[in-house]
């Protein structure tokens, strides 16, 4: 080759140190590209954003604003919304805040007008409705709710949680959008929030912030993250002390010292308060809050969560009916007595995603990346319907299940969740620092890489199609090194080419290709994974098994519970793929099953994980 390629094809990161994980110095860190930097190429990924967008567009933005004028004595004709949007709920307004960080996130993309015109009356009213309040307080439940949390710390359903959405809609308006209203709205609401925290005692605070219990009423959301992130536009100190009162050391102090306290802990309850810990660390360099963050997600993802990356089921001692099936942490590896109807709910997914994507931006290892990917194309995407973009509430795992769609009329926290997370396909693709581009996920898309002059396109068909191929558009030849993503269900036999020449001889998984070379504008790049079947057991019952074919987390189409008989080598040699199908089938004990990805499964019956007999 004319342009000799420097390629450090078995790099692997070590970044554990005898003293634990290091991190990365912000010098070298991945930084993630611009929401408009990275666009979505036509795929089947593509139209999942397409179907939550035609989703978006289908609200009536006076029906969203309706409570909220309504509760500042501002006339509304508007029919009120359903669910957990209903005048008579305690959550009302929680869903405008996703709606407007959705719709904040799609116009700083695309410029859409008409979301534009849409996000800019919303604003308006908004500002009217807190003018009419005294200029601070904004929401659509009364300030009386407030009252009674400080008084009784219980008695109303979480007017934190609900009022932080609000906030950071505000925000994500002002910062995608520009729109300096919706700025002056959020400083605001974090006033107000400043004027009743005043009035309270420390130990008034602290019991009013306990969330140990079952399904807590008195659950805060992601204040600490909302006024991080203010603190981090406003730079005012105000709003930094503020956010810090929202951080109890009860949660974080264990978390520091390496223990496992999750078990009982409503999940999605303080998963925001994990990702508001590392904004402090960000915003402050505290390495408290990143150890914090660090030592959780570990205990998360190696102790609690399901073979697909989701977490949250029945809680160990169940004093609500909620907790006897869903929403809460188990003990450490005691999974396999878990698989209720109502597992893993779908915000956990989304804000566990969060968290993995920060902790990948702080350390650049591809334990991060691989985590992300799975819960990516075996979570996320399994809780969306492909043809509606409603999405479920759970995501169960056990046989036989089916899933069980939200309506857009019963507003639950995970219908606002998702419309966020799928305006955001594009993001955690490519990061990049001054001397490196990595690709984290083979998604078909083009980014713009504007420092450099560089752009980077990925055509695939992936994971259906196991090849994905990369074009370089370049003004000028330009050196950095490209970090293609070998994730664990790799094998040695992945091939790298460039510009149609073999630059490998064996891959390892869990790691980074890298090509370091001088880059010029046609350079074309082609990467070829070797897809293999794969059972995965859980950590208490190795006989409860899960099957996998390469990156694809498989679903059993079924009626019934689902009893394999034989040992993993007897179970897998008798897996076959439907010639150019994603259609699988297995010959087990005189049956025949049907198998497809489980982010395909929409209303068929299925199940996930099977129980395994080791008889003959």
């Amino acid at each position: 080759m004319k342009n000799k390629i420097k390629c450090i094809g078995l790099f692997l990161f070590v970044c554990q140190t005898v003293f634990g994980q290091s991190f990365l110095d912000k010098a070298k860190r991945p930084i993630a590209f611009l929401n408009k930097d990275v666009v979505l190429s036509e795929s089947w990924i593509k139209e999942r954003e397409t179907v939550n967008t035609k989703y978006i567009y289908q609200f009536d933005t006076d029906r969203l604003l309706h409570n909220f004028r309504i509760n500042a004595g501002i006339e509304s004709k508007a029919k009120p919304l359903e669910g957990w949007e209903s005048p008579n709920v305690g959550l009302r307004g929680h869903f405008v805040g996703h709606y407007l960080s959705a719709c904040a996130s799609l116009i700083e993309k695309t410029g859409d007008t008409l979301l534009q015109k849409r996000v800019k009356y919303m604003v308006d009213v908004l500002e009217e409705c807190q003018q009419k309040l005294g200029g601070k307080y904004l929401s659509a439940f009364p300030k009386k709710d407030f009252t009674t949390l400080e008084t009784q710390f219980s008695g109303v359903w979480a007017p934190y949680y609900t009022y932080h959405k609000t906030m950071q809609g505000m925000l994500d308006v002002y910062q995608l959008t520009g729109n300096k209203k919706a700025y002056a709205i959020v400083v605001n609401m974090a006033a107000y929030v400043k004027e009743r925290m005043d009035k309270l005692s420390p130990e008034t605070i602290e019991k009013m912030l306990y969330t140990p219990q079952a399904n807590p009423a008195n659950e805060a959301g992601g204040m600490n993250d909302v006024l991080q992130n203010l603190f981090e536009i406003s730079k005012d100190s105000t709003h930094y002390r503020l956010a810090c009162l929202f951080d109890r050391k009860w949660f974080s102090q264990p978390l520091y010292e390496g223990k496992d306290i999750l078990s009982g802990l409503h999940s999605n309850t303080h998963l925001p308060l994990i990702i508001g810990f590392a904004k402090r660390y960000e915003n402050t360099g505290d390495s408290y809050y990143r150890d914090v963050v660090s030592h959780f997600w570990d205990m998360l993802e190696h102790h609690h969560c399901y073979v697909n990356g989701s977490s949250s089921g029945p809680r160990p001692i169940a004093t609500t009916p909620t907790a006897q099936t869903s929403e809460h942490w188990g003990k450490p590896d005691c999974l396999s007595t878990t698989l209720t109807d109502k597992t893993s709910e779908s915000c956990v997914s989304h804000n566990t995603q969060k968290i993995t994507s920060t902790l990948f931006r702080w350390t650049a290892q591809p334990e991060y990346a691989d985590v992300y990917m799975n819960t990516l194309y075996n979570s996320v995407f399994a809780l969306q319907n492909a043809e509606t973009g409603w999405n479920v509430y759970s995501l169960p795992l056990g046989s036989p299940n089916k899933k069980s769609f939200a309506s857009p009329s019963e507003f639950f926290c995970c219908n606002g969740t998702t419309i966020e997370a799928f305006t955001d396909l594009n993001a955690n693709i490519y990061f990049h620092n001054n001397d490196n581009l990595w690709v984290n996920l083979y998604v078909p898309s083009t980014v713009k890489w504007k420092s450099k002059g560089i752009n980077l396109s990925q055509s695939s068909d992936f994971p259906d199609d196991s090849i994905v191929k990369f074009n370089i558009t370049a003004n000028k030849t330009t050196p950095f090194a490209l970090k293609l993503f070998i994730p664990s269900w790799a094998d040695e036999q992945t091939q790298v080419l460039v510009n149609g020449e073999p630059i490998t001889t064996n891959v390892t998984p869990m790691s980074y290709f890298i090509i370091d070379r001088k880059w010029k504008n046609g350079d074309k790049i082609e990467i070829r994974f070797n897809y293999h079947f794969n059972l995965k057991k859980m950590p208490d019952n190795p006989n409860v098994v899960a099957l996998f074919y390469g990156p694809v987390l498989l679903a059993f189409q079924v009626n019934e519970e689902t009893i394999l008989k034989g040992n993993e080598s007897d179970i897998l040699k008798n897996i076959s793929k439907q010639e150019n199908s994603m259609s699988f089938s297995l010959k087990n004990n005189g049956k025949e099953y049907t198998l497809l990805p489980f982010y395909k499964v929409t209303n068929e019956s299925y199940g996930v994980y099977a129980t395994k007999l080791n008889e003959y």
